[in-house]
């Protein structure tokens, strides 16, 4: 698996908690898709340790998610919280019979999350999120 760099150039950060956040972060090692495996079978046992350690290894791929939504109501910081807690609910509800890789689920629920918060929080009038959607189709084009 290659490892993904955080490069300060293409990150705009806006407070030092972030830049600290990220470098914590690189250093957490990658897991294989075995250990994947294996740690979604322990989630389901109730294994708090496990359900850790499978968020903790991919929380890089959350901030490389969220800042695709910069700029759009919410700082780069509410936008990888969001995104934390949607890959906490991703691997909550993690099937690892149906033959996915973890984070090709995770997905979902992160950008998921993500929208739910720009919706809630970036309006001083709060639009349902099939409008946001929908108005954020039409600004593009």
């Amino acid at each position: 698996m290659r490892q993904l760099k955080i490069a300060t150039q293409i990150t705009n950060r806006d407070s030092q908690a972030v830049e600290k956040y990220l470098q914590e972060i690189s250093k957490i090692s990658m897991i294989t898709p075995e250990e994947e495996t294996t740690l979604a079978q322990r989630i389901k046992m109730g294994d708090q340790k496990a359900l850790d350690k499978l968020v903790q290894a991919n929380l890089r791929f959350v901030v490389s998610v969220a800042k695709q939504y910069q700029h759009q109501g919410l700082s780069l910081s509410d936008l990888i919280n969001e995104g934390n807690l949607g890959l906490i609910k991703a691997a909550q509800r993690f099937d690892e019979t149906k033959g996915f890789k973890f984070i090709s689920y995770a997905v979902w629920w992160i950008r998921q999350s993500i929208l739910q918060a720009i919706a809630e929080q970036s309006r001083i009038v709060r639009l349902p999120l099939n409008q946001v959607g929908s108005l954020s189709k039409i600004s593009k084009a």
